[in-house]
């Protein structure tokens, strides 16, 4: 087992003309959960998607578990993308079946207790749902396996407030504490405190990339306080947030 789970060295992405990531360079360890923070448009979904095997990247290099993208990295990351891509006649007892087919580390028996904890009736049909329910199933599909890296894209945006520690509780208990967890998000007060690092993503750059004990002793301040003052600061000097 490698130490290093991720490692990304001089990771470019070109769509067409624009950059959407520029030499990024990235080591994540394992048993951590990391906050991949960024406002919209800073890169944080392309990030997530070469990371999983659904981008390529334009230039450098890529390993999850010291193998670079393909059927093996594919097989140790669970993906929650940041929309839902289920037909809405499947039922979530449809979607265990399915991923118990695809992944031979998805546990249907952690999957039914998590939709209990959250509220899901699992014969229901994705159709009869609300959006946030919907969300919901899509947590329940990816934390109930046993990956090494969990991507998470935005899981909270689309629920409401009252319901975003539920949310995180169910992530923090049910993920393998061997593997890491990786959560991209803008609403940044709404996770800190679970946040063992941060990353702070700009024009697909990283900027700032340290343990969330270390920004709050040396700054003084939250990740969240410390976020706001850096983005406030670039987009006055003409970036965009």
């Amino acid at each position: 087992m490698n130490e290093l789970l991720v490692t990304c060295t001089g990771l470019t992405k070109y769509y067409g003309q624009k950059p959407a990531l520029t030499g990024v360079n990235l080591e994540l360890g394992r048993g951590r959960i990391v906050g991949l923070l960024g406002p919209n448009g800073s890169g944080k979904t392309t990030l997530i998607k070469i990371l999983c095997g659904l981008l390529q990247p334009t230039d450098g290099a890529i390993l999850i578990d010291g193998q670079p993208a393909g059927p093996y990295t594919k097989s140790v990351i669970s993906y929650l993308p940041d929309r839902m891509y289920f037909a809405d006649w499947m039922k979530a007892t449809d979607l265990f079946d399915l991923f118990a087919d695809f992944y031979a580390d998805f546990d249907r028996a952690r999957a039914m207790s998590m939709c209990a904890s959250l509220g899901v009736t699992p014969s229901d049909r994705l159709k009869s749902m609300s959006k946030g329910t919907k969300e919901k199933v899509q947590l329940v599909l990816v934390m109930a396996r046993k990956a090494q890296l969990y991507l998470l894209d935005e899981p909270i945006a689309g629920v409401d407030p009252a319901a975003r520690d539920f949310i995180l509780n169910t992530i923090l208990t049910n993920y393998n504490e061997d593997g890491t967890v990786l959560i991209s998000t803008h609403l940044i007060s709404d996770i800190e405190k679970v946040l063992d690092e941060a990353i702070f993503l700009k024009d697909g750059q990283i900027v700032l990339h340290d343990t969330a004990d270390n920004i709050r002793e040396r700054e003084n301040k939250s990740v969240d306080a410390l976020f706001r003052e850096v983005f406030r600061a670039q987009n006055m000097e003409g970036g965009a947030f």
